[in-house]
């Protein structure tokens, strides 16, 4: 990575901390909150994002597509100085619905203001173009809860009541050592940051192995949002983490336990659906960003092979 396109989320000590949300206000019914009403909002992603398709796997496990409409970015990053997503997957070059080119247009349009990168998942109000909640940590909880009214009748309840306080806590783990681990082993700029998140990473890997040794999903039988969160890191994990972001003492296909659970959420199709590993690779080998301004000449990776994603799984060995 050129010094130009240093992450402003490096610390001195070479460690990588990522930048705060800006745009956290909820959903619901409450003063002050985001009305939930249906064709009001679109979800704006990128299938080489993990945490965007979370959101976008939770839209569709909960039968949300009439009531969210979806915008999809190019997983290769625009040729600038500054990170930003692009429409270019569309006619025109720009979103169909918000008429925008760059992700960047709804976030300065929400505050003129705004120097972060902008992220995605970001959802917009239709109705006035302008980026309202950016929280990938809790945009699924939101779906789950405050958008219950608009699921279908038989959508899985991924967020239970009697679970949501061990859920929280699990995402809270996921989310250190796994989700955001790869990022802080893959961006360190120091030998020290580097080794801490290589191995708080791996030591996480061992612990949710030996859990699901024992179950079929991270509470039992039953599928929830923390399936979905440690889902999208794994399905990018032997395609980009592996190698790109030295996250290399384990592939997942390592890992009899999670290899086979990643294999049954593949099978479920709103996982299937929303998980592109071409551009995956693409992102993560390609783009600008990720492999190096000055490269002038990119290969993309042959492997691995995505095949065996299609094979069996022995998770069922769970079912009574």
């Amino acid at each position: 990575m050129s010094e130009a396109l240093k992450p402003a989320e490096i610390l001195a000590s070479g460690k990588f901390e990522r930048q705060e949300n800006e745009f956290t206000t909820p959903f619901g019914d409450q003063p002050g909150e985001l009305p939930v009403e249906a064709g009001r909002y679109r979800l704006l992603w990128s299938a080489a994002c993990p945490w965007a398709t979370r959101s976008a796997i939770v839209r569709e496990l909960l039968g949300l597509e009439d009531a969210i409409s979806i915008g999809k970015a190019s997983p290769l990053r625009p040729q600038k100085d500054t990170a930003d997503w692009a429409f270019t997957l569309d006619p025109n070059n720009v979103d169909p619905v918000l008429g925008i080119h760059e992700l960047s247009e709804a976030y300065l349009k929400a505050d003129p203001d705004y120097t972060g990168r902008p992220t995605v998942p970001a959802v917009v109000d239709l109705t006035t173009g302008k980026v309202v909640n950016n929280n990938y940590f809790k945009l699924t909880n939101y779906f789950e809860d405050a958008w219950k009214k608009y699921q279908r009748p038989d959508a899985p309840d991924l967020y239970p009541e009697e679970l949501r306080e061990d859920i929280d806590t699990l995402n809270e783990i996921i989310f250190h050592d796994v989700n955001n681990g790869v990022y802080k082993a893959g961006f360190a700029q120091s030998q020290a940051a580097y080794e801490a998140a290589y191995n708080a990473l791996f030591a996480r890997l061992d612990w949710l192995e030996e859990r699901l040794s024992k179950q079929r999903y991270l509470f039992g039988d039953h599928l929830t949002d923390s399936d979905v969160r440690l889902y999208t890191t794994l399905a990018r994990f032997d395609a980009a983490y592996y190698d790109k972001f030295r996250c290399n003492k384990k592939r997942l296909r390592d890992y009899p336990n999670l290899w086979n659970y990643a294999k049954d959420l593949y099978s479920i199709p709103a996982f299937k659906n929303n998980t592109d590993f071409h551009a995956i690779k693409l992102h993560y080998h390609v783009s600008g960003h990720l492999s190096g301004s000055d490269t002038e000449f990119r290969v993309l990776p042959k492997g691995p092979d995505l095949n065996v994603w299609l094979e069996a799984n022995d998770r069922q060995r769970f079912l009574a």
